[in-house]
């Protein structure tokens, strides 16, 4: 990592069908091997699904999923003396919504339908009814923090 200056983000290129930049870096976080194409063809199908189960637009309800797994707040270590303690932070925005994609991503593959198609499409209907294993793990950040709260005033 550079010392001298932070590396510029750079902007993503929304998606062909439904112009969304979140969901182009979606896809590029399920892709895998630098197979874009195979990714798209999942998330669309996988949208398509959701579209059927919850008759609604299925952009709508990923942003929804999304929003419902983003964490507010999350423990960082913090090394104080011989301890080290986990200190209650707030997440920045860009990283917020990166730990939704990552956290939904990872819970989708671990489901055990058959296709991916199904499992990201049963994750993103379960996250629109605020349950499945992403939400909960957004929970138990959130406990987790509220458990720390005593050390908050290490916070850097």
């Amino acid at each position: 990592m550079s010392r001298r200056h932070a590396a510029e983000k750079r902007e993503v290129l929304p998606d062909a069908k439904f112009e969304d930049r979140v969901l182009t870096k979606f896809m590029n976080n399920l892709m895998i091997d630098g197979k874009k194409s195979v990714a798209e063809r999942i998330v669309y199908n996988a949208l398509d699904r959701v579209e059927d189960r919850l008759r609604r637009s299925p952009i709508d309800a990923f942003h929804e999923a999304l929003g419902k797994i983003k964490p507010a707040v999350e423990v960082r270590s913090r090394r104080v003396g011989g301890a080290t303690y986990q200190v209650p932070v707030e997440v920045r925005p860009e990283r917020r919504e990166a730990l939704a994609i990552r956290w939904l991503i990872s819970v989708a593959r671990g489901r055990n339908e058959n296709t991916m198609e199904e499992r990201l499409a049963g994750e993103l209907v379960d996250a629109v009814n605020s349950r499945g294993a992403a939400v909960k793990r957004r929970e138990d950040t959130h406990k987790m923090a509220d458990a720390n709260r005593a050390f908050s005033h290490y916070r850097w």
